[in-house]
């Protein structure tokens, strides 16, 4: 029997051929063998074939590789064993045009439970535009959380100004030094040696705060990768205690004494770190700049890394405690709003969440919480 006589009412009623043609989504129906036995106008448009150029060959006309040399196998595994890999579910998949090009696509696949031979039906729809959307959202995202992070920076440019200029005053005295030493009848040697040691090393403490800046501003996305949060926190030391100079607050650290080990970029870890330090600094301007403390701590809880913030301000203010997060929320008088609301979009994009809660007896603790990368024991 001609494979394309099957697309007529006698294996489908008029009804159900009318549905399938008003369907938005392709419906491409198979037998047992993969051969395509129905398909509708959707599916002819949407892979760019003629009825009788689907009808009767096999499905797999309609997939990539590794698909496309894979699913008859598939197809053979399942009328074996019952077991449903891809039946009964959604997917999202890769589907080919006739003209070869691929495109992203959501498959869900059905049985058709009539005791006859196996039948399969497949409703396709085309994500291409879903995905550009998305990749369109995630560059935006990415170009904010940059241009966060450059905002971040211009903000603690006094301290970390300040913190330049320590070293590099200190490059200066020893090279005034080293000038005298070697102006001498006879110059002391050890003390030539010492001086240039300490150029050096004060040359190296710059340079390690113009590479932490440097992996701050860094505009290309990095990638996930397992890392401990405790050595995020170490990298930024530096640049905080430059900000908690500029701001007259003193910051204690209580790290894990394991490491705490989470998935994620390292550079957006320290954005959303940072973030939250100097949110923290910012409820401390009403304090006393002696009473200004801050401690940065990490954990495990419950499966979950946590790093948290606490300082010991005012807490926050009840007619703002539900739209914390939300963009452009603040009370402050010079605040965007903007700095909570990156950090949790970031969390969320690492599978985690960002929240706050009051310390006694006064103060706030706001916390990331991640899921924590178990390690793999022999």
């Amino acid at each position: 029997m001609d494979p394309r006589a099957l697309h007529t009412p006698d294996m489908f009623s008029r009804e159900t051929q009318a549905l399938m043609e008003a369907a938005i989504d392709a419906i491409v129906v198979i037998d047992q063998r993969g051969t395509m036995i129905a398909v509708n106008e959707s599916a002819r448009r949407m892979f760019g074939y003629r009825s009788d150029e689907m009808l009767g060959e096999n499905v797999n006309l309609l997939m990539p590789e590794p698909d496309h040399s894979a699913h008859s196998g598939y197809l053979r595994a399942h009328l074996s064993t019952g077991v449903a890999h891809v039946i009964g579910k959604g997917r999202d998949v890769v589907a080919k045009r006739k003209s070869g090009d691929s495109f992203p696509a959501h498959l869900s696949v059905g049985r058709i439970p009539d005791g006859g031979p196996a039948r399969f039906v497949g409703f396709v729809r085309d994500n291409t535009l879903q995905v550009e959307r998305e990749e369109q959202s995630r560059l935006a995202q990415e170009r904010f959380t940059n241009v966060a992070r450059l905002v971040t920076l211009g903000e603690m440019a006094a301290g970390i100004a300040h913190e330049l200029n320590q070293p590099l005053t200190a490059i200066n005295a020893y090279a005034r030094a080293c000038e005298h030493f070697v102006t001498l009848a006879q110059p002391d040697i050890g003390e030539l040696r010492s001086a240039v040691r300490e150029i050096g090393a004060e040359a190296l403490r710059a340079g390690d705060m113009i590479r932490r800046m440097r992996q701050l501003v860094r505009a290309e996305p990095g990638e996930h990768a397992p890392i401990d949060a405790n050595a995020v926190i170490e990298d930024l030391r530096v640049l905080i205690s430059a900000d908690a100079r500029i701001h007259g607050a003193h910051v204690h650290y209580r790290l894990s004494s394991e490491p705490v080990r989470v998935i994620a970029d390292g550079v957006q870890l320290q954005q959303l770190l940072l973030n939250l330090v100097r949110n923290a600094f910012e409820a401390l301007a009403t304090q006393p700049p002696r009473a200004r403390e801050i401690e940065i701590a990490t954990r495990r809880v419950e499966g979950e890394v946590e790093i948290s913030v606490t300082d010991n301000g005012p807490g926050v203010a009840p007619a703002i405690a539900d739209r914390l997060f939300d963009p452009f929320s603040t009370t402050k008088s010079s605040g965007t709003g903007l700095g909570l609301a990156i950090s949790r979009t970031i969390a969320q994009s690492h599978g985690g969440r960002v929240g706050f809660r009051a310390v006694s007896p006064q103060g706030t603790c706001f916390f990331v919480r991640l899921p924590a990368l178990e390690e793999v024991t022999s």
